[in-house]
């Protein structure tokens, strides 16, 4: 380790330490210190803070000197926390203190004018916004990567039948294209809400101070462009108190693990050996401590069971904003561990759940003989009347009583006898055996949305210029901030 990691005067002492007499006790330190959470941001407090030295010399508070010693000392600190070569110190207070701390260890008096015209507050949201703009490009990428996988699925079994459930009986055939497309359809609503979130947390703070601002010459809009914001927060009140991008996003993560859970229940009941639709790799699933022949889907399982914890995260930090007044409450010290906690389960169930799929076999011919039966076929008997004229609900009532027969007789609605689609009504014809196959039940719903293979290829089109629309460009490339 570097000697600039070397913590030797009193630099290091809390940033408001001034006012009083005696430190605080050890454990009120242990317990008020949030390091353990907000070093995950150190990179981008230091971006902040070479931003903030650049407009303080455009503002005329420090000299050109000041400025470059300061950014120079800043990126130091990031080369040597990038390398390994400083460590973040624990007993610090926070990142901001351990930055600032450090910065002057290594430059000096200089060091002690970055804070100038700034507060803890309005820097530690800023920090947030520009954390979160970047884990939000990065969840997004790995959303982009699942839609991917899905789609390339989808588009090898157009054909490849599959039984549609609602209250979990059968009720329509669909194909496995058709099915996957509903997750990833699902899954585009939550890279574009995360997307709509970025885009109202695209506004700094900085410049508002503790609550009300400063009679310092501080430019705020040349800061916030610097960082690359859309512009700036209209009220220096609400610039500290807001957390909105924290419960937006946090809200946004608990429907995206829904989505995932709601997919990984289909696939433990897929894997099971009643329906044996789906063959996971072994590499994403476990065996049994007892009984040697099983194989579960404990991956998904997991994904399913972390979904609670998500949103324990989110209906923590809604509670601790619930009843808080303005402008800024060391309560709010408390929404990082939740909000990194919630994102930190989403996008790694996100990457898990992508490979799990990918490496997924479909059995294609147990999931088409399951189309057989289960009366998949009734409403198109139903339609069939419907086209010839008959009201729905009346040709609802005939299609129901042949398959009543049916089912006295033990046999699919395509094994009848004629003589009782006759006895039924003398609108049928022969031509109704050949109508109601599964893959002509599939194949003749083409209405927008509708599992027939050309509609599907259209839904495949469309997901795919999404991920085109939306994949980063090299100018947009993600920085790791974790440490």
């Amino acid at each position: 380790m570097s000697n600039h990691g070397t913590i030797t005067n009193d630099n290091h002492a809390a940033l408001w330490h001034g006012r009083f007499k005696e430190g605080p006790d050890a454990d009120a330190v242990k317990f008020e210190t949030s390091i353990n959470d907000d070093m995950r941001m150190a990179f981008v407090d230091i971006e902040g803070s070479k931003a903030h030295a650049k407009m303080l010399c455009k503002s005329g508070l420090i000299s050109e000197n000041e400025r470059n010693q300061i950014i120079d000392g800043l990126d130091s600190i990031r080369k040597d926390l990038a390398s390994d070569q400083l460590k973040v110190d624990l007993s610090a207070e926070d990142i901001h203190s351990f930055i600032e701390a450090t910065l002057t260890d290594r430059i000096g008096e200089a060091g002690k004018k970055v804070h100038t015209g700034r507060s803890r507050n309005d820097q530690i949201a800023l920090d947030e916004k520009l954390y979160l703009r970047h884990q939000i490009k990065k969840l997004g990428s790995e959303i982009l990567k699942l839609i991917d996988v899905l789609v390339k699925i989808a588009s090898e079994n157009k054909n490849s039948l599959i039984p549609g459930f609602t209250h979990m009986q059968h009720a329509q055939p669909v194909t496995l294209a058709h099915h996957l497309c509903a997750w990833a359809w699902m899954f585009s609503r939550d890279f574009t809400r995360l997307r709509d979130a970025a885009k109202r947390a695209d506004f700094s703070p900085i410049g508002s101070c503790a609550l009300a601002g400063s009679g310092l010459p501080l430019d705020r809009a040349y800061e916030a462009e610097l960082l690359g914001f859309s512009g700036v927060t209209d009220n220096s009140l609400d610039s500290v108190s807001d957390r909105d991008y924290y419960l937006e996003v946090a809200s946004d993560l608990s429907i995206l693990q829904m989505h995932l859970s709601r997919a990984c229940e289909e696939i433990v009941c897929w894997s099971t050996t009643e329906f044996n639709f789906v063959d996971l790799s072994e590499k994403w699933s476990t065996g049994s401590s007892i009984m040697p022949q099983k194989k579960n889907p404990d991956f998904a399982e997991l994904i399913r069971g972390k979904t609670g914890r998500v949103y324990g995260d989110m209906v923590a930090l809604f509670t601790m904003m619930k009843g808080l007044p303005l402008a800024y409450d060391r309560d709010m010290q408390e929404d990082k561990s939740s909000f990194f906690e919630a994102y930190d389960t989403v996008i790694s169930s996100v990457r898990i759940f992508t490979e799990m799929v990918r490496t997924a076999d479909w059995n294609k011919e147990l999931m088409a003989a399951a189309c057989d039966g289960g009366y998949l076929n009734a409403t198109d008997i139903a339609d069939y009347l419907v086209c010839k004229g008959m009201p729905f609900r009346t040709a609802h009532g005939v299609s129901a009583g042949l398959v009543r027969i049916a089912i006295e007789k033990n046999c699919r609605l395509e094994e009848l006898d004629f003589t009782e689609y006759e006895k039924a009504s003398n609108l049928f014809e022969k031509d109704i055996f050949e109508l109601i196959k599964p893959e002509k039940c599939v194949e003749i719903r083409k209405t927008i949305g509708g599992p027939s293979p050309s509609e599907v290829q259209k839904q495949i089109e469309k997901l795919s210029a999404f991920i085109k629309d939306n994949t980063l460009t090299e100018e947009d490339s993600i920085d790791d901030f974790i440490i």
